[in-house]
């Protein structure tokens, strides 16, 4: 029996050498790979709670590619942001913005930063604080783009700055005027028109639409009697609009399409589903189109999209280079990541997960990460940061 066991022990050696070996390996690859100095802004306001939702994917890159700010330190995800802090008391939490700082004290700031991330700007609510989950609009906590944001992000580009901003960086609630002083210095005009992706509009079969959606679509065309995939679409001044798979769109997502060939240089693959929230915006001509979003219309759909003012196809992901810096749009709710994504503190992994997660699956945020959003946001990293090293 003690031969046998030993003989079965000695078989089973390998197994636990590379169970044992490969993560030791890996981390010593990250661990003695040397850092990079990178100076990142990243602009968050949007932080219901200590998860981090809307910008943890960011710092997971960062910290994954062993990039570091000017004192050498890795940054920190519930520290290294402006924008807003939670807590657990009355006052839902505290911000940390640009707000009664000096122009002097922004231009001394931007002198310092390589790269200005705004990942969301949305805000949070009271809803939001609630024990029992509230699907109706509430009063708002915090949020909103404000002048000093305006002010940073014109001396980021006089300076020679890298700009990346994404969905929702200028919608609800941030003041007319200063959107449009963000698309000013953009380059990028919003329609108005923001958009998600239901697998099941029956609103019995799926408790995820927002009640308010509900009576807002009722206002306008009666019951809701829909059911199975659709888009739905709101305008800010109130419309809104319902997509049916087969009839208005006869892709069973939309799409993120990416060109094999293309002159931005970019490599991701050339289709994403991405079911999330998306505007769709309109850019000036300087702009390159990374990526861009198909919903494959019908001809009914078609004529819809154009009764709504709005074109076949929508930008996803555009950069345009400056005389000095560039500036980069993503209209979707890219760095929202709701599941763990585990440690970064592991060389090879991104390559590991793309090839156990299937591109197709839209059902997992995850696969979204690992084969669109990873590679996107790595390359403009790589792209945007100066030599100092």
């Amino acid at each position: 029996m003690k031969e046998e066991l030993k003989v079965f022990i000695f078989r089973l050696w390998p197994i636990f050498l590379l169970l044992l070996g490969f993560p030791l390996l890996s981390f010593g690859i990250w661990y003695f790979t040397p850092g990079k100095s990178f100076e990142i802004l990243v602009i968050d306001k949007t932080v219901r709670d200590k998860t981090y939702q809307e910008h943890r994917s960011i710092f997971w890159i960062l910290d994954h590619s062993k990039y570091k700010n000017s004192g050498g330190e890795f940054y920190q995800s519930d520290r290294d942001y402006l924008g807003f802090f939670p807590n657990e008391k009355p006052d839902y939490g505290t911000s940390k913005d640009l707000v009664g700082k000096s122009e002097e004290e922004i231009r001394e700031l931007v002198s310092k930063t390589d790269l200005v991330y705004l990942a969301d700007s949305y805000g949070v609510y009271e809803s939001d604080f609630s024990v029992e989950k509230q699907d109706e609009l509430s009063k708002k906590v915090y949020g909103g783009l404000d002048y000093s944001d305006i002010q940073l992000l014109r001396m980021a580009k006089e300076e020679g700055k890298v700009i990346v901003a994404e969905y929702n960086s200028i919608a609800s609630p941030t003041p007319k005027a200063i959107r449009t002083e963000f698309e000013n210095l953009m380059g990028v005009k919003w329609t108005g028109w923001i958009g998600r992706y239901f697998d099941e509009l029956d609103t019995l079969a799926n408790g995820d639409i927002p009640t308010w959606m509900v009576r807002q679509f009722q206002a306008q065309h009666g019951a809701w009697n829909l059911a199975g995939p659709g888009l739905i679409f709101i305008k800010e001044t109130g419309e809104i609009e319902a997509f049916l798979y087969q009839t208005d769109f006869q892709n069973k997502t939309p799409l993120i399409r990416t060109q094999k060939v293309n002159k931005h240089g970019y490599s991701l693959p050339e289709v994403v589903p991405y079911p999330d929230w998306f505007d769709v915006v309109l850019i000036e001509r300087e702009y390159q189109v990374i990526s861009y979003y198909d919903i494959n219309p019908t001809s009914e759909g078609l004529q819809r999209l154009r009764a709504m003012g709005l074109p076949r196809f929508f930008p996803a992901a555009v950069v345009r280079k400056l005389e000095k810096g560039s500036q980069y749009y993503f209209a979707g709710d890219f760095s929202d990541m709701r599941g763990e994504l585990g440690s970064p503190k592991f060389a090879g992994v991104p390559a590991l997960w793309r090839g156990l997660y299937v591109v197709a699956d839209y059902t997992d945020r995850q696969s979204f990460f690992w084969n669109y959003y990873y590679p996107l946001l790595n390359q403009v990293f790589e792209n945007s940061r100066p030599e100092k090293d």
